[in-house]
């Protein structure tokens, strides 16, 4: 298996550029932003940070393809980048703490490009999460200054914790009678949103999340720790890994029962 764990210190140090950009930002009075042709809102810090880590990758991994939400593809090696430069920017511009950068390696293996490497940063949380595919995953201040993270091991949905981002995108696709079944079945709900449910997934903290419409970068950094946790990461097909449109994650004891519920019946 190869070694990926110098592309997790180039990770780490791309968050700390990141986190600095970001967090010099957040909640400035005289913040830009920008409507995009989907209606959802970029600011110039995501713009800013995400040209600061193409830059940083142009020089330390020339070879390797970029893919980010604000600048698209480029490049066509066999590994590839994939960037969100603020994961939950609607919160950035309202001034609410829960925002990261989401970071992820992929490179091609025998089911297709699979995350290998993955690391979430939320400088306004003081937290931050990473996984290199298997190592495990970890929360801590630093690579030097970590804890080991695995899921829950709880089995029975009367017992789970599930989080969500919202209602709309669950009845657009004609999935919310199921949704709503979970949420009455669970024993606790709660609408996070964003990076956040994945990593407390990860945690062992709450049992299992999803959302009905994401893009790879919502998705990649995220797919990796929940597994490398010990948790499940799919499409709401299945599908394992973050190339489906959408996403269902859980401790894995769980997730086919999730899956049930969220599939139209």
């Amino acid at each position: 298996m190869p070694d990926y764990h110098d592309d997790l210190r180039l990770a780490h140090v791309l968050a700390d550029a990141a986190d600095a950009q970001t967090m010099g930002r957040f909640k400035a009075l005289d913040l830009k932003v920008d409507t995009k042709p989907d209606m959802t809102p970029v600011s110039e810090a995501d713009k800013a940070a995400e040209e600061l880590i193409r830059t940083s990758l142009r020089r330390a991994r020339p070879r390797d393809a970029v893919l980010g939400e604000e600048y698209g593809s480029e490049g066509s090696g066999p590994r590839r980048w994939v960037i969100d430069p603020i994961d939950g920017t609607k919160n950035y511009v309202r001034g609410v703490p829960v925002w990261a950068t989401l970071i992820a390696l992929m490179a091609p293996g025998e089911s297709g490009h699979q995350p290998v490497v993955g690391l979430v940063s939320a400088p306004a949380l003081g937290r931050r999460w990473w996984a290199v595919q298997g190592s495990g995953a970890y929360t801590g201040r630093s690579l030097s200054s970590a804890t080991r993270m695995r899921v829950s091991q709880v089995s029975k949905i009367s017992d789970a914790s599930f989080a969500y981002s919202s209602l709309t995108g669950w009845e657009e696709q004609g999935r919310l009678n199921g949704f709503l079944d979970l949420t009455r079945d669970c024993w606790r709900t709660r609408g996070y949103g964003d990076f956040w449910p994945y990593m407390m997934v990860a945690e062992g903290s709450v049992d299992m999340c999803a959302e009905p419409e994401l893009s790879l970068w919502d998705m990649a950094a995220n797919a990796v720790i929940v597994r490398e946790a010990g948790g499940e990461f799919t499409g709401l097909d299945g599908v394992r890994g973050p190339c489906g449109g959408n996403a269902a994650a859980s401790n894995g004891l769980l997730h086919s029962e999730l899956l049930g519920y969220l599939n139209p019946r």
